[in-house]
């Protein structure tokens, strides 16, 4: 937030989040690690609605995360809902010291609104293992409480922030009967590889969702969207998704995945995620590139996402990026060791629309010099067709730049 350059990859600006009836932000400097920024935010969700979530696979997750999926689990308590995040400790690997820190946040903010403690969905993100001084957030909470907002999702969306350059927002809007919209924010620049959703995102709508419902189009949106970027290979302890939608459009409530509209509803929900989850990778720690990478012809779609996600991750593929530099073999060689199906005499290889290997050999029309000309875009795309099958998959990263090991080699100081 100020301490490193505005990714080249960044979009022109955040955008204009639309006000969502239910909704109201607010945004603190607490100096849980950094003085002068903004460094908490809390969300109030009125009450009625219903949460949805995912949340990071990792076995050393953190004690929010470990807390959310007990909430959701449970059940809501009668109510409102809140959010309550902040940034520069991750509050991970912390022990008992983390789940005191958390029942503190939650007490805090559940006395300060009047809700039930379960009904808190805290999150934190940052420096891992070092205890949260959460007596500096919670000192806060009255301040949150009384600036609430509900035009403050962009403060909320900052106060995230970690090595992020820029905020990261987007907007959706369907018709479900009665005109919804759906406003989001995310957070996320390294240790991305997520096994879930990804680093810390949160969705608002207004749509009248059951509860059930809105979980399966979450976890079924996750898995095209965010489970489908890496910057680094690394799988965050705190990767953490929540939406809410507050019920408030004038519609009759979506109780079922059959009903026509829970399609509709979920085009627009993709179309947010997907966009978050693209400006995650765009603003990959030190990246340069912003790469498509779609594997054809596999035996089954994960296939072809895990041979995709073995191009995205080879650090020989990034750096070649980075380089601008079409070496082609290093695809090849990413395709061969995901361990998944592919037959070495029919594999096809494209920059663009340049055809670079064709059916097991280097295409005779392909010429190094488009290629490497190919190679100097901002933004560009690999195929790849592994010659086995039908199914196909995409995913999406960036270089690897000396830059994400600058940010990473001062990161705790």
């Amino acid at each position: 937030m100020g301490k490193y350059p505005t990714s080249p990859l960044a979009p022109a600006g955040f955008p204009d989040l639309p006000v969502i009836d239910g909704v109201r932000f607010a945004a603190a400097e607490a100096g849980v690690k950094y003085q002068g920024r903004l460094d908490v935010m809390l969300a109030e969700i009125c009450e009625g609605a219903s949460v949805a979530g995912a949340f990071t696979r990792s076995k050393t997750r953190s004690a929010p995360v470990l807390w959310c999926q007990e909430n959701l689990a449970l059940g809501p308590q009668p109510g409102k809902f809140a959010i309550l995040v902040n940034s520069g400790n991750s509050n991970a690997f912390t022990g008992s010291n983390g789940q005191k820190a958390v029942q503190a946040t939650a007490d805090g903010v559940a006395a300060e609104l009047g809700i039930h403690p379960r009904n808190v969905f805290p999150a934190s993100t940052g420096v891992i293992g070092e205890p949260l001084p959460f007596d500096r957030i919670t000192a806060k909470l009255a301040e949150l409480h009384a600036n609430l907002d509900e035009t403050k999702g962009e403060f909320a969306a900052r106060a995230i922030m970690t090595t992020d350059t820029f905020p990261k927002g987007a907007v959706a809007s369907c018709d479900l009967g009665a005109p919804v919209k759906i406003a989001g924010f995310a957070k996320g620049s390294g240790m991305i590889a997520p096994d879930m959703a990804t680093m810390l995102v949160y969705i608002f709508t207004d749509a009248k969702i059951a509860q059930p419902v809105l979980q399966a189009l979450t976890t079924r949106t996750t898995d095209t969207t965010f489970n489908c970027i890496t910057v680094d290979s690394d799988t965050s302890t705190s990767d953490s998704l929540v939406i809410a939608a507050t019920g408030r459009a004038p519609m009759d409530e979506i109780t079922s995945l059959d009903d026509p509209r829970a399609a509709v509803f979920a085009d627009a929900l993709h179309t947010v995620m997907l966009d978050l989850a693209h400006q995650v990778v765009r603003d990959g720690e030190g990246a340069t590139k912003f790469v498509e990478i779609t594997v054809k012809g596999a035996e089954s779609e994960q296939a072809a996402k895990t041979i995709g996600l073995a191009i995205a991750n080879s650090p020989l593929v990034k750096t070649a990026i980075a380089g601008e530099d079409p070496n082609w073999g290093r695809i090849v060689m990413a395709v061969g060791k995901s361990g998944e199906a592919a037959d070495r005499d029919k594999l096809s290889i494209w920059f663009g629309d340049i055809l670079v290997a064709d059916k097991g050999w280097r295409s005779p029309d392909y010429r190094e010099e488009d290629g490497a000309a190919y190679m100097k875009q901002a933004e560009l795309k690999i195929t790849t067709d592994v010659g086995v099958g039908t199914a196909q998959a995409t995913v999406w990263t960036c270089d690897l730049t000396h830059g994400y090991i600058s940010i990473n080699a001062d990161y705790r100081s």
